[in-house]
């Protein structure tokens, strides 16, 4: 009997940590999602709404931050364009590119985004002295981006 009991509450222990085990590791959905906010480069990238005219979407990328992009970028390169890239991973300037446009339309078509336009540009020049600095400007770029509603 005694025996029975134990094999009885360790069964119950395994069946309560397994349960909990599962509750702390849920499997999402999809594994490979894409954030589809409001802000976010891809969103504007899709064109699902209208650009600010501050900032149409044709603008090349050297016109709306300054002369000083054509080292890191095609002098041909449009807002839209840099905001579908996908190579921001492998490259840090390209990830800057991609969420400093998304900042900046956002600066002027989202009321309370955390950037104003002359900051989003001002940080773009200043985070292309580096890969350290262009990697870490694009994240704080992206995280306001996936923040904004």
């Amino acid at each position: 009997m005694a025996s029975f009991c134990t094999t009885l509450l360790f069964c119950l222990l395994l069946i309560l940590s397994l349960a909990a085990a599962a509750e702390t590791h849920r499997i999402p959905g999809f594994l490979y999602t894409r954030s589809r906010g409001r802000c976010t480069a891809q969103f504007w990238s899709g064109r699902r709404e209208e650009w600010p005219r501050m900032v149409p979407e044709t603008s090349t990328v050297s016109n709306v931050f300054g002369s000083r992009v054509y080292e890191r970028y095609r002098s041909d390169l449009t807002l839209v364009e840099a905001t579908a890239r996908n190579d921001e991973e492998s490259n840090a300037f390209g990830g800057l590119v991609k969420e400093g446009t998304a900042a900046l339309v956002n600066s002027y078509a989202r009321e309370g985004f955390p950037y104003k336009p002359w900051e989003v540009k001002t940080l773009v020049i200043k985070a292309l002295v580096s890969e350290a600095s262009a990697a870490s400007q694009a994240n704080d770029f992206l995280l306001a981006n996936q923040a904004c509603s």
